[in-house]
């Protein structure tokens, strides 16, 4: 079980202990009758059949002790139940939406982000809504779980006593990715949080505000970026492409993607559907405004955010990185995480274990690609062996992570 960092987690914590606890003493209980009673009434003590028509006390005991034991186990999880939907007054308020297949966290100033960052100490009541199908809403480590119904709005409540990290799921199944809808909260210090909350989002690497803009609203839940077909075409070097698409009428045409295609696709997916898909993308009109529907755009097209085009490249792997989620634990400027930076790591020398063993390689082509489909075979000296194996990614894809990390260090 998940160690609780929520207060009023631990009302429900005890409600589980105590109902287990009673589970154990009936069973134990009903296992000492029943043993008990095979031995004092065998047949060979007792030959003739008592006739008992009946006991007072007895009939009095097993209606009252009952009664008294369901009342104070309810009474034990209504207490719970109550602490954890009592909203304290003035909590901070945290919009949450689910959707096929990621979560989008926005703040009271407007700011949003596909995780959940919180201030310790700080109550904060969520907005629980959802965009699409019936989802639901858990935190494992605070014990809250809570679903998110289409056209109806509901609301909970956190509060950590922990600065860390702590998974959040979705706890019903909601289609084809419902295993992708995973996030984090990131609980952080006052200062911290502020900091965050109040700062623009940096641009590693020259990452344009049209690649932040597509995580945030879960383009990648949906399209690849490595030429490789998902549940949705693939968005990588779209500009220009021809396109075979149905209309609302259900005649068909050829088209080129430009700028107004693209923007066509965003707001109102389903009246210019790309032959072979099914029309499961909603509409984007009111959840994306103009301005940001346009940046959107000109970063597919290869441009700025005034639609000029970039002066610097966009590695396609350094995109495929950043939506695959590995700069959660390896970085691009030579600084320590939970892997090894990318940063140098083409062509340099580092040791390696298993199982005990050690050996030094050179981080060339072959062990970087079979760091990346085998992640376990051999683990960096001074790393767990927490990375997960990438063996559903095509060809194409890895071949592309290779050229990126190359491009890093080690080899022009």
């Amino acid at each position: 079980m998940y160690p609780q960092i929520f207060s009023a987690a631990k009302e429900v914590d005890q409600a589980f202990l105590i109902i287990l606890g009673f589970s154990v003493f009936i069973l134990v209980a009903v296992t000492v009758a029943m043993l008990w009673f095979l031995w004092r009434y065998n047949y060979k003590r007792n030959p003739k059949a008592a006739d008992i028509t009946g006991n007072f006390w007895a009939e009095v005991v097993w209606t009252v002790l009952p009664t008294i034991i369901v009342l104070g186990l309810f009474w034990t999880g209504w207490t719970s139940f109550k602490a954890m939907r009592t909203i304290p007054d003035g909590a901070m308020l945290v919009q949450v939406e689910g959707r096929m297949w990621s979560w989008k966290f926005t703040y009271e100033n407007g700011k949003t982000s596909s995780e959940l960052f919180a201030p310790v100490d700080t109550p904060i009541k969520l907005a629980l809504s959802s965009r699409d199908v019936i989802h639901s809403f858990y935190i494992p480590a605070m014990r809250v779980k809570w679903d998110l119904v289409p056209g109806m709005d509901t609301d909970a409540w956190i509060q950590s006593d922990t600065v860390g990290e702590f998974d959040i799921f979705c706890a019903e199944y909601c289609g084809l990715k419902h295993a992708d809808m995973i996030t984090k909260l990131k609980v952080m210090t006052n200062d911290d949080f502020q900091q965050w909350l109040e700062g623009t989002p940096e641009e590693e690497g020259g990452e344009s505000r049209g690649l932040a803009l597509m995580e945030e609203f879960g383009c990648f839940d949906c399209h690849t970026m490595d030429g490789t077909d998902d549940i949705a075409p693939p968005l990588n070097g779209i500009a220009g492409k021809e396109r075979l698409i149905i209309l609302p009428d259900g005649t068909k045409r050829t088209i080129k993607a430009d700028a107004n295609y693209l923007k066509t696709s965003i707001m109102d997916p389903g009246a210019e559907l790309v032959d072979g898909f099914d029309d499961e993308m909603p509409p984007y009109e009111g959840d994306l405004s103009d301005e940001d529907a346009d940046v959107v755009v000109n970063y597919l097209l290869g441009k700025d955010e005034t639609g000029k085009p970039l002066t610097f490249p966009i590695h396609p792997g350094g995109q495929l990185a950043k939506v695959e989620g590995c700069f959660k634990c390896h970085s691009i400027d030579g600084s320590s995480g939970n892997g090894p930076s990318f940063k140098g790591l083409y062509g340099s020398t580092i040791t390696v274990r298993k199982a005990g063993k050690e050996k030094t390689v050179t981080a060339d082509e072959d062990y970087i690609l079979e760091s990346i489909t085998q992640s376990s075979k051999w683990i960096a000296d001074g790393y767990a062996n927490s990375m997960p194996n990438y063996d559903d990614l095509s060809e194409e894809s890895v071949e592309s992570l290779l050229s990126y990390i190359k491009s890093l260090g080690g080899e022009k």
